[in-house]
């Protein structure tokens, strides 16, 4: 009699998690997409070069981070259109081509970033006789893969590998644990930061901007806005739980990699000197054991692949999309040769660069950060506008507290980005 009721137990729970996957998808992929090699690489020089002094970030960053996904999947779902599609309609082609130039430039250095991750990943598990030969193999087998997935998979295939990806970013955490880390500490800094001001000012900043640069970054709410008009969500079934548990999920991820690194990495007075993620997990190694530099590699490789998926896909959606032609995943060239060109030239270029390109590729594993979050105020101001018309949101629309953090997020980072000019204009 036992056996009925273990079946019936079982199908019960099959059930339950296929109602809490049903309402994951873009919400999840386009936050975690933020924690790929350029911004383990930001988080992990916070926590190295500050301490704990920079955590509180992380809370602004999170509020902005879930308020943004959840416009931008509650437009895709109201509207049924991508976020590249309503402003190439409402203000016309000049906006639509400066934003798409933008966003292509800093994709591109994002992508390369993805597979310079993919290339330091490889370097932490070889001997250094072999790293070359390695990365020369391994890189373009990732990038054949992840070309072949996006390009002959279908939308909820992409979406299954994503999600299952995204449990692997737990590495991080057990990582953070096993620094041994003075949690009071840890949380008293967070809670209670000190606002003394920073001397030299100009890192400082520029550290701000990167880490929220690399959590609410532009080509995210191109992708989260596209994918939820491809799962072809009606405005009915929307919920704001993938947007909001998304943006928790991946600060959690974001606060324990800077926790790892601020309790293994940080000494008062002295500016860290790593040129990419991997040379931090390698670092990790005196400090936090073996174990915990293999646990932060499998990350790095985890979220080199995952954002290797999610960036150049999401640039493929803007840029179709902004010129009217025909995009999404399930589509083969002859039905959306623009969709599916973009994304193979990111792809295959980026590969090139770095399998070809120097050692030492940290340049442009920053870059992505500082230009998407000089970038940034520029999109949120479109989105904003698009979100708050009632002639394509109706009821739908933004109300006073949504559009308070919204526009605090922006005026933020037009400020800091400001700042951080006028600060590298003026003499030391």
């Amino acid at each position: 009699m036992r056996r009925p009721f273990v079946r019936l137990r079982r199908r019960l729970r099959r059930t339950r998690l296929f109602l809490i996957f049903a309402l994951l998808g873009p919400g999840i992929i386009a936050a975690f997409g933020g924690n790929d090699p350029s911004g383990i690489w930001g988080y992990s020089m916070a926590g190295a070069q500050y301490g704990y002094g920079l955590l509180w970030v992380l809370l602004f960053a999170g509020i902005s981070l879930g308020i943004c996904q959840e416009m931008g999947a509650r437009m895709g779902a109201v509207t049924g259109k991508g976020l590249a599609d309503l402003i190439r309609e409402e203000y016309g082609v000049r906006v639509t081509l400066f934003a798409m130039v933008a966003l292509l430039i800093a994709n591109f250095a994002t992508t390369v970033s993805e597979f310079a991750g993919i290339a330091a990943a490889v370097q932490i598990f070889t001997p250094p006789e072999s790293q070359l030969l390695a990365k020369r193999i391994v890189v373009p087998l990732v990038a054949f893969g992840v070309w072949m997935l996006v390009t002959r998979g279908s939308y909820k295939r992409v979406e299954r590998v994503l999600l299952t990806a995204s449990l692997i970013y737990i590495a991080y955490v057990v990582s953070a644990f096993m620094a041994h880390p003075h949690w009071s500490q840890v949380f008293a800094e967070m809670l209670h930061p000190q606002f003394a001001i920073a001397r030299p000012l100009s890192p400082y900043l520029f550290m701000v901007i990167n880490i929220i640069g690399t959590t609410v970054t532009p080509w995210a709410q191109f992708y989260i806005q596209s994918s939820v008009r491809d799962r072809a969500t009606k405005p009915e079934e929307y919920t704001p739980i993938d947007p909001f548990g998304g943006a928790l999920s991946a600060i959690i991820v974001a606060f324990f990699i800077t926790v790892c690194c601020a309790a293994t990495l940080f000494t008062p007075g002295k500016v860290p000197d790593f040129n990419d993620a991997g040379q931090i997990a390698l670092a990790l190694k005196p400090a936090a054991g073996a174990l915990a530099t293999t646990l932060f590699g499998i990350g790095l490789l985890n979220a080199a692949c995952f954002g290797a998926i999610t960036v150049p896909l999401s640039t493929a959606y803007a840029i179709t999309e902004s010129l009217g032609w025909e995009s999404g995943l399930g589509r083969r060239v002859r039905e959306a040769p623009l969709f599916i060109g973009v994304f193979t030239f990111l792809i295959v270029v980026s590969a090139l660069v770095v399998i070809f390109g120097g050692q030492n590729l940290s340049a442009l594993i920053i870059l992505p950060n500082i230009v998407g979050g000089v970038l940034l105020p520029i999109i949120l101001i479109l989105l904003l506008r698009l979100i708050n018309d009632p002639r394509l949101m109706g009821k739908y629309k933004n109300n006073w507290w949504q559009n308070t953090i919204a526009i605090t997020t922006t005026t933020v980072m037009i400020l800091l980005s400001l700042a951080l000019l006028i600060l590298q204009l003026l003499p030391h």
